[in-house]
């Protein structure tokens, strides 16, 4: 069964209730959550129970090696994440067969976090999970949860493989929310081809947050990254010290208790607009004049107000457990008013009481956005959201397009658990665990034949009349990496002190661990010394630059077979596999605070070839001849409408434009025409571009407006520039993007 009901609707204690029972009856409860911080959150709420019988505990990275022995010999509910089921549990299923004999219900919560690689991941980790209570004579029922799944039913079998009941009523009661859509101002600094740079969400985010936090209203800030969670609390708290020096002063105008002077015009951050909250309104002192007296909330003991930093603070992965317990309790009881977090307290974490969420730069999906939203006013109190657009084409779209935001259905969940570039490796797994044999096949799909006769002839299984055995000596679980993308994982290492800081999988490493790169691990910041490929090793050094790194590549493609097609306008639509090589060149260096251009740093690296799935466009001479004889630039055309499109592609698959790329040229070899392509970034695919061919009328529909609607001249990185252009975003030809998109888009043509 899934229950898909919206945030503080009970899901919890629909499946709490059986669960308990399930345990007081002797049988036991696994649980699992994309996050350690819910899986903590519940194991909270477990214990305030104070129901004895109920042998709670987690089991996950935070838990202590000596506590260990005793969930698997004790525990009756334990709480764990995919990632510990992979390669702690399920390797290890002969001590834990106690545990699964009397496994009664599987509870996976917030599911709508398994999508794209990592979801397939998960899905034949369920699998995986499925064979081995069979082993143990367990039929366990499998719960699923989740505040934002489009098809649920559809979706949950997809990630089980088994047959689903839905529940999606929800009556539970709301509050409003008031939903703002804030759009940062353009700066005076130019980019890329002297491109207008925006203001970063960031530091919109920091003013907002320590705003709130002044007029006494309780804020969650989401920050996509780590290192940006950091910058917004630092800055956040920075504003807070001068405001709370301002009105300490000697100098300073008197102001009463629930007032202050509007902030000078040379206060520090006073470029861009500041959000001040006046009678629970975000007024823009671009467009109104100052309020007097403004009424922040601001304490009239001197020594509040020396501690108004201390009410905000960061929360991240990689702090340790215990202080990430601590920032929790403290942000339910009031003693933090302000918290800038990753999407790690996105999950189900009960944080009730919150007056406000900011959301810094588009999550990813409507999914995420309703789920960060639904964090305030988890008691049925009213509530603000504000969504910060980044200088990025989809951030700018939905900040002016809304109705692409409400009254629109969260987005289908896309996962492909037959890829074989995933299927293979927990095949291997399997085996390890269990000898696999032909009864077991249906489990994983009709795929499976073929994948276990490839593995066969790559001596990773051996065949026997038994079944498929796993011989080698090294651990299967190592040949899935269920969070990156596969192959064997770069080591990054502490050149002074030969400490190991943490490892990236091989097909991200060109781009993320470079020689020169940023590298963030655990809040501190290192610089990558050297990238040693043939080793495995990146050497870092500890450093403390105001920038960050961003790696361009160039990419070729061919086409490998094409699966599908259909006429699009007067041109045609294709849907297949292909074949991309792409080297890393250089990279761009960019000022952390205001965007601004620092350099562009040249890379030699050997090229990656990734075999993948595509959708593309393609064009005929006819069709384009009038923008020729016009000189528009084709190849510009088509390389602003590749960029644009690859940026709006989020919003119809649940995909990130990082996991996605694209190519696009004026005379491709293998169609001879005009072709576009985007492609899905992981091997084997992911479902991403399959999603775009479905869309494609409403996705390029939408990548047309996104053009037209950014107030720019010739393209800028709110539309038509990316950060990721292995071309130095050269050339680009916005005017001629709009007018391919035209003939390919034109009223009463086929599509």
């Amino acid at each position: 069964m899934i229950i898909s009901t919206g945030t503080a609707s009970g899901k919890s204690l629909a499946y709490l209730t059986p669960a308990v029972a399930a345990c007081l009856d002797g049988g036991t409860v696994l649980y699992l959550t994309p996050t350690k911080a819910l899986a903590a959150d519940q194991l909270r709420g477990l214990r305030e129970l104070r129901i004895t019988q109920v042998r709670a505990a987690c089991f996950d990275g935070d838990t202590p090696f000596e506590e260990r022995t005793w969930v698997r010999q004790h525990a009756n509910y334990v709480l764990t994440n995919p990632d510990m089921l992979h390669r702690g549990v399920l390797p290890r299923h002969a001590q834990w067969s106690s545990f699964f004999r009397r496994l009664r219900m599987v509870v996976v919560d917030e599911c709508h976090g398994y999508r794209g690689v990592f979801g397939s991941h998960v899905a034949q980790i369920l699998r995986r999970l499925r064979r081995v209570c069979a082993r143990y004579g367990s039929r366990p029922t499998f719960v699923l949860a989740s505040a934002t799944a489009s098809e649920p039913g559809v979706f949950a079998m997809r990630l089980t493989g088994l047959e689903m009941d839905e529940v999606t009523t929800d009556a539970s009661p709301k509050g409003s929310t008031t939903i703002a859509l804030w759009e940062p101002p353009l700066t005076d600094l130019r980019g890329e081809g002297g491109a207008p740079v925006r203001r970063t969400a960031t530091a919109e985010t920091a003013d907002l947050l320590a705003d709130l936090v002044l007029a006494n209203v309780r804020t969650l800030a989401f920050v996509r990254s780590r290192r940006g969670a950091e910058t917004v609390a630092l800055s956040a708290r920075a504003k807070l010290a001068d405001v709370a020096f301002s009105v300490t002063a000697p100098w300073a105008p008197q102001a009463t208790p629930d007032s202050a002077p509007w902030p000078p015009h040379d206060a520090p951050d006073a470029t861009g607009p500041e959000a001040d909250v006046t009678g629970g309104e975000i007024q823009d002192p671009r467009h109104s004049t100052p309020p007097s007296p403004l009424t922040w909330a601001i304490p009239d003991d001197a020594q509040d107000l020396a501690g108004l930093p201390d009410k905000v603070a960061a929360y991240r992965a990689g702090y340790l457990a215990e202080d990430r317990r601590l920032l929790e309790k403290a942000l339910r009881a009031g003693t933090l008013m302000g918290l800038a977090t990753t999407n790690a307290l996105e999950l189900g974490v009960d944080v009730s009481g919150l007056d406000a969420v900011l959301i810094a730069g588009w999550p990813g999906t409507r999914a995420s956005l309703w789920q960060q939203a639904g964090r305030a006013g988890r008691d049925g109190q009213d509530a603000l959201a504000v969504l910060i657009a980044r200088d990025d084409p989809l951030d700018t779209y939905l900040v002016h397009h809304p109705q692409a935001l409400f009254g629109r259905p969260v987005e289908a969940i896309v996962l492909d658990p037959d890829n074989p570039y995933v299927l293979g490796p927990h095949l291997c797994a399997a085996a390890a665990e269990i000898p696999l044999t032909d009864d077991d096949l249906p489990v994983f799909g009709t795929t499976t034949p073929d994948v276990l006769e490839d593995l066969v002839a790559r001596n990773l299984l051996r065949r026997r009349p038994a079944g498929w055995f796993w011989t080698r000596r090294e651990r299967a679980t190592d040949l899935a990496d269920i969070r990156g993308g596969g192959g064997a994982p770069i080591q990054v290492v502490e050149s002074s002190t030969g400490r190991l800081l943490g490892s990236v999988d091989e097909p991200s490493a060109h781009t993320t661990v470079h020689t020169g790169a940023v590298y963030i691990h655990q809040g501190e910041t290192f610089l990558v010394e050297t990238l040693d490929l043939d080793a495995g090793v990146a050497l870092v050094e500890a450093a403390n630059p105001d920038y960050s790194t961003f790696a361009r590549d160039i990419t070729d493609i061919s086409i490998l077979a094409t699966q599908r097609s259909r006429p699009l306008g007067p041109g045609t639509l294709h849907f297949g596999e292909v074949e991309v090589t792409r080297q890393v060149v250089s990279y761009l260096k960019r000022r952390l605070q205001s965007g601004e251009m620092l350099g562009d740093e040249p890379l030699d690296l050997p090229p990656r070839t990734l075999r993948t799935r595509a959708v593309w466009w393609t064009l005929p001479a006819t069709a384009v001849a009038p923008l020729a004889a016009a000189d528009i630039d084709l190849g510009g055309a088509a390389h602003a409408a590749e960029h644009a499109s690859i940026g709006l592609l989020p919003l119809f698959a649940t995909c990130d434009r990082w996991d996605i790329g694209g190519v696009s040229t004026e005379l491709h070899a293998d169609t001879g025409l005009l072709t576009v392509f985007v492609y899905d970034g992981h091997e084997g695919g992911a479902g991403f571009a399959e999603r775009g061919y479905a869309r494609a009328t409403d996705w390029l529909t939408a990548t047309r407006e996104a053009i037209a609607s950014c107030e720019c001249e010739r393209g800028c990185p709110s539309c038509i520039q990316s950060p990721k252009c292995g071309n130095g975003n050269e050339p680009l030809h916005k005017r001629g993007a709009l007018q391919l998109l035209d003939i390919l888009l034109a009223p009463g043509a086929p599509s």
